[in-house]
């Protein structure tokens, strides 16, 4: 049986990623804007599907970079960058909801492209339904993909209060799904 090498830092973080992160945290713009124009993405899509209003994204978008260079700091290079830069990102974007009105609605014409109109519609309508204790777990497993100790963590929950929540949104989106709106 062959057995592999453990993983190295040049497996987990790309090198032109690994040479960016190190300069951001010594306050590079330049190195700052790469990984915006890397990252940003990313990060806004997962905010506005936490907050479900574009406006509240952009403000942790910016929250998120503005604070990248301390936050780069603490970042102890465990698993990728990129599943830190989510956890960084969920975090903000939970900081803001509690400061924010209740979501009203999650804006339907918003995301990644659609294959089916009217199921891709339904399903947002029904991930609207869900209340932020369940909604949230859900859609950092499901679309984030964390680990229930991941989500746990991240929410001050253990992993098996976790997988629960995330059950109950699942249970809760087939019978939303189910029945219509």
């Amino acid at each position: 049986m062959c057995r592999l090498p453990p993983p190295t830092l040049d497996d987990v973080i790309p090198a032109s990623d690994a040479a960016q992160i190190a300069a951001a945290a010594d306050g590079s713009r330049d190195a700052l804007a790469a990984l915006y124009e890397r990252h940003g993405g990313t990060v806004y899509a997962l905010a506005l599907r936490m907050l479900g209003n574009p406006s509240d994204a952009e403000d942790v978008l910016q929250d998120v970079f503005v604070g990248l260079p301390q936050a780069l700091r603490r970042y102890e290079e465990r698993g990728t960058f990129a599943a830190w830069l989510r956890l960084v990102t969920a975090r903000a974007a939970l900081a803001r909801r509690r400061h924010l009105r209740p979501m009203e609605s999650l804006d339907p014409t918003l995301g990644a492209p659609r294959t089916d109109l009217a199921l891709r519609v339904d399903l947002e309508a029904a991930l609207a339904r869900l209340p932020d204790s369940l909604r949230i777990p859900f859609i950092l497993r499901a679309v984030e993909g964390l680990s229930h100790g991941e989500i746990g963590a991240l929410l001050e929950l253990s992993p098996a209060n976790a997988m629960q929540r995330f059950s109950r949104a699942c249970k809760l989106l087939r019978g939303y799904l189910d029945r219509g709106p």
